[in-house]
């Protein structure tokens, strides 16, 4: 089976959501990251025969996912942490009744 390679530089990418896709390239394909230089090369094997076109698409397909997930949690931490405060505060001040 071919093996598929995809690039990322290391600037423009995080490492997170490279993890992330790789594990959910699980059943797919087995994934292999590597830190060159600045650049994250990732090795992608795929499980089955005949696969290998689909796999960098897929994979690609997923970084994006993972970057927007990264992007989402980032701009409503805040909010998040707010409502998790205010919901362990009405926990803590219902237990001191």
């Amino acid at each position: 089976m071919t093996e598929v390679v995809v690039e990322f530089a290391a600037t423009s990418q995080s490492v997170g959501a490279i993890r992330e896709a790789a594990y959910r390239m699980i059943g797919f394909a087995h994934t292999q990251v590597e830190l060159a230089g600045d650049t994250y090369i990732c090795r992608l094997t795929p499980t089955k025969p005949g696969t290998e076109a689909d796999l960098r698409g897929r994979f690609l397909d997923l970084i994006t996912d993972e970057n927007l997930r990264e992007k989402i949690a980032a701009d409503t931490d805040p909010m998040r942490n707010l409502i998790v405060s205010l919901a362990f505060g009405a926990l803590a001040s219902a237990a001191d009744s």
